[in-house]
């Protein structure tokens, strides 16, 4: 296995030396040059993985070499640095991101009586896991500047309300320090999920600090990937992280004895750990080139039909590249002509899936139904060379 991987991994042309040449700032390599008609992907996960192969090579190398693939050193390993990188006492990987919202859940509402309060526009995820966790849904509103959900808008909306999830949407650090405070004075507990915002950070804290818990995804499109599903929940809060070591093995409480109902098996196995902690010293890195990419953008955007989504600065990890446009068919056309893909993040409210619309049909959502509607996802990964960001800048100027 070791050696066929590797072999795929060193075909790729030559190694890229470090994390400051695997992402060229905008302006390098001015004499590129693209052919036409060669498509643009929202993202390109063989050039990310390409960059980092002799690095993954090892690290699949030592952990088939140790004969350990669950529950290893590995893993072992990356919950330390990532709880160290988050800033807080622990961290428990998981399968997946839904997993860890489910599991996360599941243990905050232990013994507490309510809904989950949650945004509507952020793909369904947080509802999928309230509702397999056993919890009835509310929604708030989004701000239409950042469309996280609005602090403003949460306070009159806590009663009957045992948690509040706060999606940090599209890489952006939600206000999540007030709707912090607002839900403390209620009694009501903060999920942070940040499977979009790893190393976003505001006044020195990174996202997943601010609440009681917080929820990573891992999924290989993210800013810190693995190379299949994985995830991971933190916290500084010991009597969850132990509740969620068990949950996420069946609810043992020892071996084979299941002392705690409703667990799973939900282990972040070694190959995924050992690849992320290889890519996890680059994440800033690749969140400032991210960056840089969507300023291009919106420099372009200017006087045009469509209106990027801002970046802020550190609290902005800009996992995806949105922008809002009244003609989003006719953009995606433009933009589908010239070889450049897009996507849409995300084109159904929760409260409008067809699951469950049924128990939703007296909510209305006004500025989360309205950026359904409006939002387009452009290419932003931080491989994009040059050549291609002005290929998608040249047609964001024609709308």
């Amino acid at each position: 296995m070791v050696a066929f991987l590797a072999t795929i991994l060193k075909s790729r042309g030559p190694v890229i030396a470090s994390a400051h040449d695997r992402f060229q700032p905008s302006d390098a390599h001015p004499d590129a040059q693209m052919d036409d008609a060669m498509s643009i992907p929202v993202n390109d996960l063989s050039r990310s993985f390409n960059s980092h192969r002799d690095e993954l090579t090892a690290a699949f190398e030592r952990v088939t070499l140790s004969g350990r693939f669950v529950l290893g050193p590995e893993h072992d390993a990356f919950q330390s640095e990532f709880a160290d990188f988050v800033g807080v006492n622990r961290c428990i990987g998981v399968a997946n991101g839904t997993d860890a919202l489910e599991l996360t859940i599941r243990v905050l509402g232990e013994g507490r009586v309510g809904t989950v309060l949650t945004a509507a526009n952020a793909g369904g995820y947080t509802t999928t896991a309230a509702r397999r966790a056993g919890r009835a849904v509310s929604y708030a509103d989004i701000d239409p500047t950042h469309l996280c959900i609005d602090a403003k808008l949460v306070e009159p909306l806590l009663d009957g309300v045992a948690i509040c999830v706060v999606t940090h949407l599209y890489g952006y650090l939600a206000p999540v320090e007030q709707i912090v405070e607002l839900c403390h004075d209620r009694g009501v507990l903060v999920i942070e999920d940040c499977a979009q915002s790893v190393g976003a950070q505001r006044n020195g804290r990174q996202a997943g600090s601010f609440g009681d818990a917080a929820t990573f995804s891992f999924y290989p499109t993210k800013n810190l990937g693995a190379l299949g599903d994985a995830g991971a929940i933190v916290t500084s809060n010991d009597e969850v992280a132990n509740n969620l070591l068990r949950l996420r093995q069946y609810g043992w409480t020892s071996k084979y004895s299941i002392g705690i109902d409703g667990g799973r098996n939900s282990r972040l196995d070694e190959f995924q750990a050992a690849v992320l902690r290889t890519r996890l010293p680059d994440v800033a890195l690749g969140n400032m080139r991210r960056r840089e990419i969507i300023e291009h953008y919106a420099a372009a955007a200017e006087g045009t039909g469509l209106t990027m989504l801002p970046v802020t600065g550190e609290d902005h990890a800009s996992h995806l590249a949105v922008g809002l446009t009244t003609s989003r068919d006719e953009v995606a056309a433009a933009f589908s002509a010239a070889g450049i893909t897009t996507d849409v993040h995300y084109p159904i409210p929760d409260h409008k899936q067809p699951a469950f619309a049924k128990e939703y049909s007296d909510v209305h959502l006004l500025v989360t139904e309205e950026m359904a509607r409006k939002v387009i996802t452009l290419p932003c990964f931080p491989e994009l060379n040059a050549a291609e960001i002005e290929k998608v800048c040249d047609v964001i100027r024609t709308l």
